[in-house]
C-alpha cells in the first residue's frame, strides 16, 4: 500500500468551486482498481500552538492506493482528465507527496 497526499493550491475565492468539481469525481476514484481511500480536507483553524498557518486557499487529497500501478492507472484514468480540465482555472499549483508506510 502506498500513501499519496496532493497539496492543490487555489486561486483565492476559488476553493468551494473546486471542491465541488472534486466531489463529482469522487465515487468514479473510489471504483477504481486499487483504490483504498479518496478524499479532500481543508485546514481547520484551531487554538492548538504547534499547528502551522492556516491555508484559506489549499484543498489537500488524502489517497491510498494499493501500489504504484494504481496510481499510475489513476492519474491516466479518462475521468481524471476530464476532472483536471473542468478545474484548471481554479488550480495555481499542485504538488503530489507519494509516500511509503514506514
Amino acid at each position: 500500500m502506498i500513501h499519496v497526499i496532493a497539496v492543490v493550491e487555489v486561486h483565492a475565492g476559488k476553493r468551494d468551486a473546486f471542491l465541488a468539481e472534486f466531489r463529482q469525481i469522487v465515487s468514479a476514484v473510489r471504483a477504481e482498481k486499487g483504490c483504498i481511500e479518496y478524499g479532500a480536507a481543508v485546514d481547520l483553524p484551531t487554538k492548538i500552538g504547534r499547528q502551522a498557518p492556516v491555508r484559506e486557499n489549499v484543498v489537500t487529497i488524502v489517497e491510498k492506493w494499493d501500489d504504484v500501478a494504481a496510481l499510475e492507472a489513476h492519474l491516466n484514468a479518462a475521468h481524471m482528465a476530464t476532472y483536471r480540465e473542468r478545474v484548471k482555472d481554479f488550480v495555481v499549483s499542485g504538488k503530489l507527496h507519494i509516500l511509503d508506510p514506514a
